[in-house]
């Protein structure tokens, strides 16, 4: 099975979307400074939060660990496609699991 547009096509609508989404944040942005209505809540809502925050690209890159596992096991141990969608989702459903226990301890103050 070629894997090609399984990739691709998440990936560039995805692309597309997130550029959408950084142009109207902008447009939006430009006029609340010309009409003066700047304050805290308005830095707030266009801050770049999930850049800042570390957990969240943790989360990120468990997760891509977890599907880079289910694809290199794929390779080693001769899975068929089905079963490699499966462990995909599995290592990815787990790397969520563990990032929502990290976030708990550190919310816990540990």
């Amino acid at each position: 099975m070629d894997w090609t547009p399984v990739f691709v096509v998440p990936i560039v609508f995805g692309t597309v979307a997130y550029m959408i989404k950084l142009i109207l944040e902008h447009i939006t942005r430009n006029k609340l400074i010309d009409k003066g209505m700047v304050d805290e809540n308005i830095k707030n809502l266009f801050s770049m939060q999930g850049f800042s925050r570390p957990l969240n690209n943790i989360k990120i890159g468990m997760i891509l660990v977890g599907i880079g596992v289910a694809i290199f096991a794929r390779e080693f141990l001769y899975i068929n496609d089905e079963a490699m969608i499966g462990l995909m989702f599995l290592f990815a459903g787990i790397a969520f699991f563990v990032y929502y226990f990290l976030v708990k301890n550190k919310s816990n103050g540990n």
